[in-house]
């Protein structure tokens, strides 16, 4: 680049990950007992709430939900619901319930959360003209359709800033247009995040469920890709009533994904590397029930640090004495959603 001197001095990747080194990550896992592994959840769920910019005060109860149901459809072996509930004041969330026609119920329940991309369409069979369609197509394969053919009720949420929920501007673009901006920088601007946005949604989307007399709210999980991924990890972390999660596409480390590599910036905690790693956040997840699928060519999120991270959530399992409880599966694709063994095993832990 120039003439004698050292090209990695203009490098901002290379300075970040110089950066990355020597970052304290202060609440990184340590703990050897279970009792120690307990205040550890503790504290980092408390300081991970305030880094992604907290969430909502709840002093005199829950905003009111409002459900509508807006449509009611019969598809083979399901039932599914476009449904529209509020998340807090001025703000409401587009949601498709799938009910298996044959489940027991109350029945057991996934909450799905797409990744980026055409939003929730994309995982309950509808193509870009909204026409049905079958063929499970797109690198999401309508992993809602296919837990409800797994015999489990899904909640499929439309994320802020996907699908229906974009900005004015956004929205006349395609579908398959990242939209994420302006509202993920918005959010940084007035000191939150947009996890935390989206993180609120799937807690309300609990709230939901909760009201439906067809759905087992003490059998509720959480699954998602990619950033759906993203949403699912901090989600089960700082949510207790999730009882079992499945991240596609995300389980990695900071340094390997978001901080190499181009991603959109509703991936981003500020000041995250001070305390914690990937890893550490999926560890307070334990000892729940938690399955991560990694594509071999996964070119986001690659795969060495996948299952480097994914050892050491394994050891945080292991000393709250829950390694059964915690696997990975490595499938020959790309960033995409697989669900061989990772629905399955849903389908197990929520006894469906």
């Amino acid at each position: 680049m120039t003439k004698g001197l050292d090209d990695r001095r203009f490098d901002p990747v290379a300075y970040t990950l110089d950066r990355y080194t020597a970052a304290p990550r202060r609440l990184r896992f340590q703990a050897r007992t279970r009792r120690q592994a307990e205040a550890w959840q503790k504290t980092l769920r408390a300081k991970l709430t305030e880094l992604i910019g907290g969430l909502p005060i709840i002093a005199s109860g829950r905003q009111p939900l409002r459900p509508v149901t807006l449509e009611t459809r019969a598809f083979p072996g399901y039932r599914r619901e476009k449904i529209v509930f509020d998340s807090r004041p001025g703000v409401s969330v587009l949601a498709y319930l799938l009910l298996p026609e044959k489940a027991q119920t109350p029945a057991a329940t996934m909450i799905c959360v797409p990744g980026h991309g055409r939003g929730v369409d994309d995982i309950v069979g509808i193509d870009e003209q909204g026409r049905d369609r079958t063929d499970k197509a797109g690198y999401q394969h309508d992993f809602a359709i296919q837990v409800a053919e797994a015999g489990m009720a899904a909640v499929a949420i439309e994320p802020m800033g996907f699908g229906c929920r974009r900005d004015p501007i956004n929205a006349r673009q395609s579908l398959s247009r990242k939209a994420c901006e302006p509202a993920a920088g918005g959010a940084l601007l007035v000191g939150e995040t947009m996890i935390a946005w989206r993180v609120w949604d799937v807690m309300r989307t609990l709230d939901y469920i909760a009201t439906r007399p067809e759905l087992d709210s003490s059998r509720v999980g959480c699954m998602g890709i990619s950033g759906g991924g993203t949403v699912t990890s901090f989600s089960t972390a700082l949510e207790p009533r999730i009882r079992v999660a499945l991240v596609s596409g995300y389980l990695n480390t900071f340094r390997d994904s978001v901080g190499s590599l181009a991603h959109c910036i509703d991936n981003y905690v500020p000041g995250i590397l001070n305390w914690a790693e990937m890893h550490d956040i999926a560890g307070l997840i334990a000892p729940r029930p938690l399955f991560v699928e990694s594509g071999e060519k996964d070119n986001i999120f690659p795969i060495d640090a996948s299952i480097e991270s994914f050892k050491q959530v394994r050891e945080i399992y292991g000393v709250f004495q829950a390694a059964d409880r915690v696997e990975q599966e490595v499938f020959p694709g790309e960033h995409s959603f697989w669900g061989k063994r990772g629905i399955p095993f849903l389908a197990r832990h929520l006894s469906a």
